[in-house]
């Protein structure tokens, strides 16, 4: 299990390889990849702000949740600071025995970081 906030560009293939294994034959992959709209209202980028010593925290206890409850490996980027529309602002790749299991727990993931990680849209430009 893996978490990472970060200011530069995240990369699906890192989230990928940090999962895969030859004992995963599921992979299932998330990319949350900011819109050119906000509201309606054309934006060019979404700038996040977090708690990152909280944000971590809240992060390492999903993903170990994820893994527990779907025997899954689970691996979560968010970026902070300004994301343009088109890039990725979070990732998450989850990889279990059987596609089932990594699609819940990728699902299990993304849902509930939206729910309790203090990460938040800063500001829209």
């Amino acid at each position: 299990m893996g978490v990472r906030l970060t200011r530069e560009p995240l990369s699906l293939d890192a989230v990928y390889a940090a999962v895969r294994s030859p004992a995963r034959g599921g992979v299932a992959l998330f990319s949350g990849v900011v819109r050119a709209s906000e509201d309606g209202a054309p934006i060019s980028r979404i700038d996040y702000e977090a708690y990152e010593p909280l944000a971590l925290k809240e992060l390492a206890r999903i993903a170990a949740r994820a893994e527990e409850s779907h025997g899954a490996a689970v691996e979560v980027h968010h970026r902070l600071g300004p994301v343009p529309a088109g890039e990725a602002s979070v990732l998450v790749a989850a990889a279990a025995a059987h596609r089932a299991e990594a699609f819940a727990a990728c699902r299990e993931v993304i849902d509930r970081l939206k729910e309790t990680v203090p990460i938040w849209k800063a500001d829209f430009a």
